[in-house]
This record gives C-alpha cells, sequence and structure tokens, in this order.
C-alpha cells in the first residue's frame, strides 16, 4: 500500500499554495507582492482555523477534558524520574 494523503497533509498544501499563488498573482499582474500575498494569507489562515477549531485533531469534545495517568507519560517527560 502506497503513502495516503490525510486531512491535515492536504491542509499544508492549501496552505502552500494559496501563499504561492499570492506571490504569482503579484508577480504577473498589476497587483503590488505585498497586497497580493495579504490576500491570499487571508486564505491560508482560513485554513488554519479550519483545521483547528472545525476538524480539530480530536475525536470528540469530551477528549479534551480526559486526564492522562503518570505511569502512560513517557520516561522522557516523567516529573518524577530523576536525569541521573
Amino acid at each position: 500500500m502506497g503513502p495516503t494523503l490525510h486531512y491535515y497533509d492536504l491542509v499544508l498544501i492549501a496552505i502552500a499554495a494559496s501563499l504561492g499563488t499570492g506571490a504569482l498573482v503579484g508577480y504577473a499582474t498589476p497587483v503590488p507582492s505585498p497586497l497580493a500575498i495579504l490576500g491570499l494569507g487571508v486564505v491560508a489562515i482560513a485554513f488554519i482555523g479550519h483545521a483547528l477549531f472545525v476538524n480539530g485533531p480530536v475525536d470528540d469534545a469530551e477528549d479534551l477534558g480526559e486526564e492522562v495517568d503518570l505511569e502512560e507519560v513517557p520516561q522522557v517527560l516523567s516529573p518524577t524520574e530523576s536525569a541521573d
């Protein structure tokens, strides 16, 4: 089975494409480059907002309040173990 694209991969591609399109519009048309990049930067921010708040990286809202047991914390991050 080959590599697959997931939602967040597509979001990253959309962000890069919108900013790249802004640079291309600024270069190929009389629209000033900073204005074109700023305008399509708003589109990139919309993609980021959708990825964070509409289709967030959690399954349910209950996942946000879940506590993690100390035994589940990796030893590297554990506050109870010293790094001797």
